[in-house]
């Protein structure tokens, strides 16, 4: 499969792109399915019955004893190859595995999850065999914890800002490295620590000297290596979050990753790969967000009535259940895809980001809803959960900025297309317009009973499509800067994309006759009929002239406020 394939790409010109989408690529054979068996019976088992995340999250660390029973089932080599100790799992094995993870402990799940999801899997996946050899079989057995340090303080979502500087030495044999890093996972227990920094050219270096962003591997013990205290934070309390210092650093030039300049390519591979543990530990958070909310509602008892025979009750279950069932059906999408091979999938995971850690919050603040009083209580785990869950809206890409990337990459890719069409056209002497050609892949490529639904997908596709014209029309190359219609745009990609999807999976149930086929089939339709509902909204508020006089207001307020650095209005009682 090519860069046409993509699903993302493809909406932007009124495509649907099914192929990325057909049955779950099973790839497990007997042996391999019975070590995910054990391995998830020995993880239910540690969380069930040793591990604390409550007295974890009380004290702000990990308790040392069971992290080390964690480590010796395996939990930290998931990732790594066999012949590094690991136990090289697969992106479905990997999901599965990390889904526990999340349905007990999401600040635990991020310290276990950045240390093999992006801590080491630079070295997995572009490391050179000495890296390998050295590294590897450390951090799979957990003797030595792996962090990411990317961020810093004047570069978050931004990574091209980045200031952390390294300059080959005199010797040729280091790279000076210098800088620091802000709220590194992990920062202050890991041994080794996957760092990207500018390489400058020196003034006596030929002008050809590689330089740009790399990516190195760093020691925790070289010289001049040193971290900050642990941050105090919302939530993830348990995990380590801190800076990093490098001062005057020594780093063996075997040390770099990849190639020199490569790092932001290789940065951009491994945050891939990161975003999809989110979405992992979020299917294990949900559904059991759904299992604890539908316990409660029937057994609590109001006014005479069980809570599930409330109409606004059954609303909230159902809305849970069917995110829930969204964000797993995305994630599926994603082991397929990344399991067959496939790379060219960066708009895919930024879009599954958004998409999964806004439905997730939305079901724990929910799901606390539900219970009411009980839910905001620290003896139920739930409030924990809204805590933690809150940051993954930010992290490994903030949603705001991925939404401008999702918007900003496919309307280039649209405008792209275009031009090649119209070159086409003209070449050949073509009057016709660029009218899109049948549509139709959605809809022969589900089960027959949802088929009216993927119509409607397509449907919205095809006027997302015109959306995008027009856009392109309009304001030409000055679309970069239209963030009010772009932030939209990118909204209703997401839907598309979740509700596509969640088609797909149904179709899967539908075609292999399972019990719960009916069920997802009422999910799927549900889902879609209020996906679509959102998609016109967000399309409509691109066109009508009245939300463009509303953003319009949007800024003015703004930056009334932002003069004054305060509210404007006067108080009522004038002081």
């Amino acid at each position: 499969m090519n860069r046409d394939d993509s699903f993302a790409r493809g909406i932007f010109s009124g495509k649907v792109k099914t192929k990325r989408f057909h049955p779950y690529l099973d790839t497990l054979n007997d042996e391999a399915r019975e070590t995910l068996r054990i391995m998830l019976n020995n993880f239910e088992k540690y969380f069930a019955e040793v591990h604390d995340a409550k007295q974890n999250d009380t004290d702000e660390t990990t308790l040392e004893k069971p992290f080390a029973m964690f480590k010796e089932i395996g939990g930290l080599g998931l990732k790594a190859p066999e012949k590094y100790g690991g136990l090289e799992f697969n992106y479905a094995q990997f999901s599965r595995v990390v889904e526990v993870f999340g349905k007990y402990d999401l600040s635990f799940t991020i310290t276990a999850g950045v240390h093999q999801s992006i801590g080491y899997q630079g070295l997995v996946l572009f490391g050179t065999e000495e890296q390998k050899q050295k590294y590897l079989p450390d951090l799979a057995a957990g003797k030595k914890i792996a962090a990411f340090a990317l961020t810093e303080p004047t570069a978050g979502s931004d990574a091209a800002a980045l200031r952390t500087k390294a300059v080959l030495d005199n010797d040729g044999k280091h790279y000076i490295l210098n800088g620091n890093k802000l709220w590194t996972t992990n920062g202050g227990i890991a041994g080794i620590i996957t760092v990207f920094a500018r390489v400058e050219r020196r003034k006596e270096d030929p002008e050809d000297t590689a330089e740009g962003i790399t990516a190195f591997i760093i020691e925790k013990d070289f010289p001049g290596v040193s971290n900050g205290p642990p941050e105090k934070k919302m939530g993830l309390r348990s995990c380590n979050t801190a800076a990093l210092y490098f001062d005057n650093v020594k780093v063996p030039v075997e040390n770099v990753i990849g190639k020199v300049g490569e790092g932001f390519k290789i940065a951009l591979s491994i945050v891939n790969t990161g975003r999809f543990g989110i979405n992992a530990s979020l299917v294990g958070t949900t559904r059991e967000l759904v299992r604890r909310a539908s316990d409660h509602v029937n057994t609590r008892v109001q006014f005479n009535q069980k809570l599930i025979e409330f109409q606004a009750i059954q609303e909230k279950l159902a809305k849970m259940a069917m995110f829930h069932y969204a964000i797993e059906s995305i994630t599926l999408f994603l082991c397929n895809n990344m399991d067959g091979g496939i790379t060219d999938i960066q708009l895919e995971t930024a879009m599954s980001k958004i998409f999964t850690t806004e439905a997730a919050w939305y079901c724990i603040d929910e799901c606390i809803q539900v219970l009411g009083g009980n839910g905001y209580m620290r003896d139920n785990d739930i409030e924990r959960h809204l805590r933690d869950a809150r940051v993954f809206r930010i992290f490994e890409g903030a949603n705001d900025t991925l939404r401008l990337f999702v918007a900003s990459t496919g309307i280039q890719a649209a405008a792209k297309r275009m031009r090649e069409s119209q070159k086409s056209m003209k070449d050949c002497g073509s009057q016709e317009s660029d009218k899109e050609q049948g549509n139709s892949d959605l809809v022969e490529a589900v089960a027959t009973p949802l088929r009216d639904s993927a119509l409607k997908v397509t449907q919205r596709v095809e006027e997302f499509s015109s959306a995008v014209k027009l856009l392109l029309h309009k304001h030409g190359k000055d679309i970069g800067n239209q963030q009010f219609l772009l932030t939209r745009l990118a909204n209703s990609a997401v839907d598309l994309f979740a509700m596509t999807a969640v088609l797909t999976r149904a179709t899967g149930a539908i075609n292999k006759g399972l019990a719960s086929s009916n069920h997802e089939q009422l999910l799927a339709k549900t889902f879609v009929v209020e996906g679509c509902t959102r998609v016109k909204r967000d399309l409509q508020a691109i066109k009508d002239p009245e939300n463009l006089t509303t953003f319009a207001a949007f800024s003015q307020i703004a930056s009334d406020i932002s003069q004054n650095d305060a509210i404007v209005a006067t108080r009522p009682l004038g002081f």
